[in-house]
């Protein structure tokens, strides 16, 4: 009898066709060109490295292939508005026997960096994402200031992809 139940629902289950609506782009969308990014910061390899990170991410995460942008069916262009890349985020204090201020050493820093970020749909014009202002942050040791910056640009494509989910 319990087997008589388990195959009959096993039948029953496999007639149905279900699945999941919403999130990703419009089933049109399928090539992007992600132009270079402008860079208003006085760090030159920003603009390479935040391109880069982006096109991998929106290429391999929403499964998009690379197209040159007068084929592409979406552009993505964006401006890095601000690089901060020595905020200190964690002290010690060291009380000096003098009677003089204490010394303080920062254990701890972090780098902010700020995009303005625009998804297009090229045929129609239609902005697919507007992220304006989208400020990321990656904290470090000091000295290692390339690990705060590869959080940073995790947190970035993050919410690139995100956003674009969050708008379909």
């Amino acid at each position: 009898m319990r087997r008589t139940i388990s195959s009959v629902l096993t039948l029953a289950l496999a007639g149905c066709t279900f699945g999941f609506v919403g999130g990703g782009l419009p089933p049109a969308i399928r090539t992007v060109a992600v132009t270079p990014f402008l860079n208003n910061t006085a760090d030159p390899s920003l603009a390479q490295l935040v391109t880069l990170a982006v096109k991998q991410a929106v290429e391999s995460r929403l499964g998009l292939r690379s197209a040159a942008q007068s084929q592409a069916d979406a552009v993505v262009t964006g401006t890095i508005t601000r690089y901060d890349p020595d905020q200190p985020l964690a002290y010690v204090g060291t009380p000096t026997s003098s009677g003089a201020a204490n010394q303080v050493s920062v254990t701890r820093r972090q780098v902010e960096l700020t995009v303005d970020i625009t998804v297009v749909e090229q045929r129609t014009g239609r902005t697919l994402w507007d992220g304006k202002n989208q400020l990321v942050q990656g904290d470090y040791d000091p000295g290692h200031e390339e690990e705060g910056r590869r959080k940073a640009l995790a947190q970035l494509v993050n919410k690139v992809i995100d956003g674009v989910h969050q708008n379909w």
